[in-house]
């Protein structure tokens, strides 16, 4: 079959909107509403900020440039990407390891979905604003009943199986087409209402009011790096995937770049906005960590006027945030299995859906165990999948031919030669420094055990993956000539 001939075979996109709504929704999710808030008020607000715009434009916006075209010149999802460009099956090792963290990271994606499904069921049932709801209790109800996390876990995939099933036209993109507009809205309405309140404006002022102090500090800049990787999800194999839905004649520096950064900016922007004037306002404390939303908010519903439609806005954002990036987490197991097995499209959702939710378990039965498992994935297993892909571009496929040859075709926006430098140099630094960083911070304290096991782990990844894909992987399709290789 000829490249042409796959490309009409294969699905794509059914229009410019609702490529650039999944993107969004598959970047925009627990790491902008329930992340972004407490990380800018536990580093010093509108320092935090700075920083994270600066390393968001200058090394999250490149690579999702690459990842996004290095799907749609392949046509493939991550093991079909890394065998059409690299052609040697033990090379292939390193699409199977994209995969592999990309589940890992599901797993314990998916009970953080189920609680916002939580939360934003009782919003509706009104029980935030009852007399007497204690919301500390409340929390420790539900994150203690391992049978109704457990279950909300359950809820939450069969949610995603029965969107993914009927694909991207008809699934995906029917589904992020309402979903991502209507956050926009409610998360606008929500800091319309919160700078209104009295005392609200000084939850502005602490986010547009630099402590320029923070700015010298390691720790602000490696977490305004992780923010700004997390969140956009560079790595992750999304981009990628939703990349080789598209048609050749897409738009790849706007839509799989500009376009999801100033989106992804301006939806953890209003999630700020939602949250610190609500915070100032009532007295909260800014850097609350990650009990800013499930506790601290939810305490202020019932003193709001109102509070009752305002709880049910602000946690169904939420939950409509957690289960778009849900979507795209999940789709790049879904089209990678469907690649490369003889499954059907309805057998790879339940295969991937069904892994995710057996490996999801125990971080859904113990916070504990998900802490644990971000602690290793996002510190080591993110950067080695973000590593792997952008090496593909930068040290395979050549940078300056993917810039020339397809990231420029037929854009809207030029990319000029200093996208070269960026890929091929800076990214490989900071995903090493990240990784070294993980090392280095945990020497000494109660996560070095756990750094130990996770780089081990990770080690292991790559070594098993390869020798796994140099003996099952298929040979490189023939019409993998077509991809330029070499280095520019």
């Amino acid at each position: 079959m000829s490249d042409s001939e796959a490309r009409t075979a294969r699905e794509e996109w059914g229009s410019r909107f609702g490529f650039l709504m999944a993107m969004l929704g598959a970047m925009v999710g627990a790491g902008n509403i329930w992340r972004m808030p407490f990380t800018t008020g536990e580093n010093g607000g509108g320092a935090f900020l700075v920083a994270y715009i600066l390393l968001l434009y200058l090394i999250a916006v490149p690579g999702l440039m690459a990842e996004t075209m290095i799907g749609r010149c392949t046509n493939n999802g991550v093991i079909g990407a890394f065998k059409q460009v690299l052609g040697s099956k033990r090379a292939q090792g390193l699409g199977l390891v994209v995969l592999i963290v990309n589940v890992a990271l599901m797993s314990y994606y998916a009970p953080i979905i189920g609680w916002a499904l939580y939360y934003a069921g009782h919003s509706v049932l009104m029980t935030f604003t009852q007399p007497g709801f204690q919301p500390q209790a409340f929390w420790d109800g539900f994150i203690n009943n391992p049978a109704l996390v457990v279950g909300m876990h359950t809820v939450t995939m069969a949610g995603l199986a029965g969107v993914l099933v009927f694909g991207i036209r008809r699934g995906i993109e029917r589904v992020v087409k309402w979903m991502i507009p209507l956050l926009v809205v409610a998360l606008v309405a929500v800091s319309i209402r919160g700078v209104t309140l009295p005392g609200g404006m000084e939850g502005v002022a602490f986010v547009f009011t630099p402590d320029w102090g923070y700015l010298t500090r390691g720790s602000t800049w490696v977490a305004a790096l992780s923010q700004a990787l997390f969140s956009t999800g560079l790595g992750w194999g999304i981009a990628l995937t939703y990349g080789s839905y598209l048609s050749r004649y897409d738009d790849v520096p706007l839509g799989g770049g500009l376009f999801t950064a100033i989106g992804n900016t301006s939806i953890g922007l209003l999630a700020v906005f939602a949250t610190f004037p609500v915070v100032f306002a009532f007295g909260l404390e800014p850097s609350a960590g990650s009990n800013l939303l499930f506790i601290s908010m939810a305490q202020v519903f019932p003193e709001l006027p109102g509070g009752s439609l305002w709880a049910i806005v602000f946690f169904v954002s939420f939950f409509f945030a957690t289960f778009t990036s849900g979507l795209g987490i999940t789709e790049v197991a879904v089209t990678t299995v469907s690649e490369e097995t003889r499954l059907s499209r309805t057998g790879a959702v339940l295969a991937s859906c069904g892994a995710i939710w057996v490996l999801g378990l125990p971080s859904a039965y113990s916070s504990a165990f998900l802490g644990r498992m971000d602690f290793m994935f996002g510190s080591f297993g993110l950067p080695l999948a973000t590593l792997s892909i952008i090496a593909l571009v930068a040290w395979k496929f050549g940078p300056e031919r993917a810039r020339v040859l397809d990231l420029n075709r037929n854009a809207g926006i030029y990319v000029g030669s200093w996208w070269n430098p960026v890929v091929k140099y800076v990214i490989p630094v900071v995903m090493m420094f990240i990784l070294g960083y993980g090392v280095y911070s945990s020497i000494g304290t109660a996560n070095q055990r756990l750094m130990l096991l996770g780089v081990a782990f990770m080690g292991a990844l790559v070594v098993v993956s390869t020798v796994v894909m140099s003996v099952v992987g298929d040979e490189p399709p023939s019409g993998s000539a077509a991809v330029p290789g070499g280095d520019d």
